[in-house]
Formats: C-alpha cells, sequence, structure tokens
C-alpha cells in the first residue's frame, strides 16, 4: 500500500482482518515441547475479569491474594511516591524536582535504565521486534505475515483486550511467539499506588494464562513508565521489564502510535524508522524498537515498510529473548523450570 494511502480511518471494524490459523485446543505450542496442553476456550467466560480499559478494583479476592503474595515475597519495596499523572509528566510542577533523581531511577523522563531493564540485544545487526497494545483486529494479518516470513516476535498484550479477544493471544503462542503483559488498562504505572499496580499486573498475568496455559515473566510498561518501586514490584510479581533502546540521544520509538490521530503521518513513521535504522547499524549492540498492533495503520506500516526495510538492510529480525539468547521456554513460569533464569533482583543493580 503507498505510503500516502496509510491515513487514520474514520471507522475500524471490531472483526478480524484476515481468519486465524486453526488452534487446537490439547495441542502443545510450536518449540515447547514441555508445555501444558492448550486450553479449549469454548467455555469462555469474560465477565469473570475485570471491567475492560479500566484500573481494576484492588479489594477483589484476587487483587487481596496477589498483594499478600508481594507482601510476603521478601522483596523490599522501595518508598517511592507515585508520580502525579497527567499530559507533560515531565514538566508538571510535582515531578520535575524528580526528574533525574538516581534513586528512584525514572525512565520516562531521562531514560534513567537499571541493568535488570532489557532494552536492547546481545548480537548487532539485531532487531528484537514486539508489537504492544493488541490483540486487535489487525494482529490476524500481523500474524499471517509473520508465519509467511518465517519470523518470531514478541507481544506485550493489554490483559483487558486479550478478555475480548483470547483466541488471537492462543494463536500467538502457539505459532512460537512470546507473550509478554503490558498491564490490564494500559495506565502509567508509576502514578498507581503500589495495590492498584499489583492489580494491574496481577490480572493481566492471569488472563494469558487462562488464554495460553502459561504464566508470562515479560512485562512491557506502558509508554516505558517505570521507576524503582515498579520493578521491585514486578520482580516480586516475577515479571521482568522489557523497555526499548535508546542510545546516543536517539529512541528507538517509531511514533507509529501517533499515526491513527493523525499527530504524525505514515511518511513521518517511516522517516523515523529509517533513521533508527541508520543509527543502529553503528551500535555494538543489537537493538529493540517500540512498535504497536492495535491499529491497522500501525500492522500496514509494520508489515509493509518496517520489517521488510529492517530485512532489505541484512538485519536479523526475531524475538526479544532470542535475541537476548534467552529460550523461548525460559520465557513462562510453567515451562522455565526451578531456575528463572530470566529473573534478576533489582537489588542487584543500584547503578
Amino acid at each position: 500500500m503507498p505510503l500516502e494511502s496509510i491515513v487514520p480511518a474514520s471507522q475500524v471494524s471490531s472483526q478480524p482482518s484476515v481468519p486465524l490459523p486453526s488452534t487446537a485446543a490439547g495441542a502443545k505450542p510450536s518449540g515447547l515441547p514441555n508445555a501444558p496442553a492448550i486450553p479449549s476456550l469454548s467455555s469462555w467466560n469474560p465477565s469473570k475479569y475485570p471491567t475492560s480499559d479500566k484500573p481494576p478494583p484492588t479489594n477483589s479476592p484476587e487483587v487481596v491474594e496477589w498483594i499478600d503474595q508481594v507482601r510476603n515475597s521478601g522483596v523490599v519495596i522501595p518508598n517511592i511516591a507515585p508520580f502525579a499523572a497527567g499530559d507533560g509528566m515531565c514538566a508538571i510542577p510535582a515531578n520535575a524536582g524528580r526528574v533525574g533523581n538516581a534513586t528512584e531511577c525514572w525512565w520516562t523522563c531521562g531514560h534513567c535504565e537499571r541493568k535488570t531493564d532489557i532494552v536492547n540485544c546481545k548480537q548487532r545487526m539485531t532487531w528484537g521486534s514486539s508489537f504492544d497494545d493488541g490483540p486487535a483486529p489487525d494482529t490476524p494479518r500481523l500474524l499471517q505475515y509473520l508465519e509467511r516470513e518465517k519470523l518470531k516476535t514478541t507481544f506485550f498484550v493489554v490483559g483487558s483486550r486479550v478478555k475480548d479477544r483470547p483466541n488471537m493471544v492462543q494463536t500467538a503462542y502457539a505459532l512460537g511467539h512470546t507473550v509478554g503483559v503490558h498491564t490490564w488498562s494500559h495506565t502509567s504505572l508509576t502514578t498507581q499506588t503500589t495495590e492498584a499496580i499489583i492489580a494491574e499486573l496481577g490480572w493481566s498475568k492471569q488472563i494469558v494464562k487462562d488464554a495460553t496455559g502459561v504464566t508470562p515473566y515479560y512485562f512491557r510498561p506502558p509508554y516505558g513508565d517505570i521507576d524503582d518501586r515498579v520493578r521491585a514490584i514486578a520482580y516480586a510479581m516475577d515479571l521482568v521489564p522489557v523497555i526499548w533502546t535508546v542510545a546516543g540521544g536517539q529512541s528507538y520509538d517509531t511514533f507509529d502510535w501517533e499515526v491513527p490521530g493523525g499527530m504524525k503521518t505514515a511518511v513521518d513513521s517511516v522517516n523515523q524508522f529509517l533513521t533508527i535504522l541508520s543509527h543502529a547499524s553503528a551500535l555494538p549492540t543489537g537493538f529493540i524498537v517500540l512498535e504497536h498492533d492495535l491499529w491497522w495503520e500501525q500492522v500496514e506500516l509494520a508489515v509493509g515498510y518496517f520489517l521488510p526495510s529492517a530485512r532489505a538492510e541484512k538485519f536479523t529480525v526475531t524475538s526479544i529473548n532470542a535475541c537476548n539468547n534467552q529460550p523461548l521456554a525460559g520465557m513462562y513460569v510453567e515451562t522455565a523450570g526451578a531456575t528463572r533464569s530470566c529473573l534478576r533482583a533489582p537489588a542487584m543493580d543500584r547503578t
């Protein structure tokens, strides 16, 4: 499709853009022979989960249990106050004085990273591919392209969107893609109470397990919004933060999230991606890019431009765990075994 034709749609269908590959209940996913059988979705009941795209309540029996588990985990949660929410978070007076505070390590304003954050790939000229915010109507089209091109990626799914499309996340998992969580309601985690963060992450883990049979270790904070309190909570809940690369002043953000709303054009986004590729070719490591599969424009950019461009420039495209030499089995509680090798305590790193 010509770039000029990728413009915000006036209407978005709720139906998949292409048929999903069939997923047989009871089968084993590709590449995971030790995984539990894929569950049947015939009795899937969306009403058992919290409201879609809304922060979950913190007083439900499930969340109360998860709060107790975090409290009894032995992980010390730093006493870091929530940041003020709103547009332009870095400039909000209540937040401005905390930007650059090394004891809080707030990624959103200053890109502070800990060694526990996954932000790049081991090998240079390697792109750890990922897509956020789905599953959505055009996720099947992305899956179809990836299957045809024999590529694997990482899906960071929003829990409440899994509620409405469990078959899509189940199919992605069955095809051997890596599935991680992206909270329940896509909220800025550093603005939330500790209990609210636990609810966001807990329900996301639970619904992915219900749809696939496995519990993810990977999670990506919406907007990359993380600090040391969120890191500690995540670790207490057996979750590993995955962000995206920032190097040499360049954030590896395609800005595809601004195209559906008309804030940027498809041409702007492709030019940004080409700048990323040019910059990445000089890195001593591989890289991770921020992309999405929530809107058709984003999927069209991915399958029509981003992925073909990277491959044409001889970049290796793979999942984030693969580009960090982490086996697919290590990405889920049920298949990783007792080692939990992908987890590292935040207390191991304060630099």
